[in-house]
C-alpha cells in the first residue's frame, strides 16, 4: 500500500455526501458537546476574523463521541481543505514530511489516534506545529547537512482515547485541548431524530426516547443502532420505529433497557458469580471473557463506571449494589470496606 493509498485527502465533501454519513457540517448543526461548542466557535471567529489558520487542536474523549465529525466541521467553518491520516499510518519522517508539504496555506490536517505516533515521527511534528518549518537531513555520513523547509501556516487537529499517552512535549503544543464527553439521551434522541430525517426513516417521538436511552451516551451507537432498527421495522414493524418496534429489535439485539450488551453483562456477570464481586485484574477479567484488555478498558468500562456498576480499585474491578440489583443477584455478605471506596482509580 503506496502513500496515496493510506492518507485520504480531500476538499471538504459537498452536503450531501455528509448527509450520507449523517455527520453535521456546522457547528450550528452540531448537537451537545454545548461547552466545546462554545470555545471552539470563539476560537474560529477570532481566527477568521484575522484571516489566520486556527491553532493547533487536540480532541481527546471515548471512540465514538465526534472527534473526527468535528475536525470536519471545523474545515468546513474556516473554508479549508482537510487531509485525515491516523498515527499507526505514518510509519516513516519521510510519510509525515510527504504530507506536510502537500498542505496549502490554512489546510487542516486531522491525525487520528495521535498517540500512536512512532516517537522519531513526532520529532519532526514539532517544529512543524510551532515554527512552521520542517527540518530535513539531506545526504548521509560526513557529508550530510541539515535543511530547513517552510511550511504554509496549517491547523492540526489531533484525536486521542488515551490522553495519558501523549508525550509532554507533544501535548503542550496544541493551542487548546477539547474533551468530548458522554452525551445526555436527550442530546441522542436529538441526534436520532435528526439522523432519521436524513435517512428518509419513520420514527416517532418515543421510539427515539427509546433509541436515546439505550445508546451509552454515544452517537455512533445511536446512530448504528437507528439503521439496524429501520431494518427491523421495514420487515416486521409496518415501517415505522415506535417504542414497541424500538423494543422489540432492541431486544433482539441483545440491548435492554440501560443498553448493556451481550459483553457488558459478561464482564459483569463474571466480576458477580465468578469472583464473589470482586476485586479481580482487568487480565484476569480480560482472559474469562475472552476479549483484549485494552478493549475492556477503552470501550466497555468507561460506560460500565459511568452508569455506576463498576468501580476500580487499587486491588482491581469490583461490581457495585446497583450492578447487582440490576441483576437480580443476592448481595455478598462482605462488600468492600470505606478505604477500597475512597480509593477509587479513573
Amino acid at each position: 500500500m503506496n502513500q496515496e493509498e493510506r492518507i485520504v485527502s480531500s476538499k471538504v465533501a459537498p452536503e450531501d455526501h455528509f448527509d450520507s454519513d449523517l455527520r453535521p457540517k456546522y457547528l450550528n448543526q452540531y448537537i451537545g458537546q454545548q461547552s466545546l461548542k462554545e470555545n471552539l466557535g470563539i476560537a474560529i471567529a477570532a481566527a477568521k476574523g484575522r484571516g489566520e489558520a486556527l491553532d493547533h487542536l487536540l480532541f481527546h474523549g471515548f471512540p465514538g463521541l465526534g472527534k473526527t465529525t468535528l475536525a470536519y466541521v471545523i474545515a468546513n467553518e474556516m473554508g479549508a481543505n482537510i487531509r485525515v491520516t491516523s498515527g499507526p499510518v505514518i510509519e516513516r519522517p519521510g510519510d509525515l514530511a510527504a504530507i506536510l508539504t502537500s498542505l496549502q496555506e490554512g489546510d487542516v490536517l486531522f491525525i487520528d489516534e495521535i498517540h500512536r505516533l512512532n516517537h522519531v515521527v513526532e520529532e519532526i511534528l514539532y517544529p512543524a506545529m510551532e515554527d512552521y518549518q520542517l527540518d530535513l537531513v539531506i545526504g548521509q555520513g560526513p557529508g550530510a547537512r541539515s535543511v530547513k523547509m517552510a511550511l504554509p501556516r496549517f491547523t492540526l487537529v489531533g484525536a486521542t482515547t488515551r490522553t495519558g499517552l501523549l508525550t509532554p512535549p507533544l501535548r503542550d503544543r496544541f493551542g487548546m485541548a477539547l474533551r468530548l464527553d458522554f452525551y445526555t439521551p436527550e442530546e441522542l434522541v436529538a441526534i436520532v431524530k435528526r439522523s432519521a430525517g436524513l435517512l428518509g426513516v419513520k420514527l416517532d417521538g418515543a421510539g427515539a426516547t427509546e433509541i436515546g436511552r439505550r445508546s451509552r451516551g454515544t452517537p455512533r451507537i445511536a446512530n448504528r443502532l437507528l439503521k439496524r432498527l429501520r431494518d427491523y421495522a421495514e420487515v416486521k414493524g409496518g415501517g415505522t420505529i415506535t417504542a414497541q418496534v424500538a423494543d422489540a429489535a432492541l431486544s433482539m439485539l441483545g440491548v435492554d433497557h440501560m443498553g448493556l450488551d451481550d459483553m457488558d453483562r459478561r464482564i459483569v456477570l463474571a466480576i458477580i458469580d465468578k469472583f464473589q464481586g470482586g476485586p479481580i485484574g482487568v487480565e484476569t477479567l480480560a482472559t474469562m471473557v475472552c476479549e483484549e484488555k485494552t478493549t475492556l478498558e477503552d470501550v466497555y468500562e468507561p460506560f460500565l463506571i459511568q452508569i455506576g456498576f463498576l468501580i476500580r480499585t487499587p486491588r482491581g474491578r469490583m461490581a457495585t449494589q446497583a450492578a447487582y440489583e440490576h441483576f437480580g443477584r443476592a448481595l455478598p455478605r462482605q462488600r468492600p470496606t470505606a478505604m477500597d471506596q475512597e480509593s477509587l482509580l479513573f
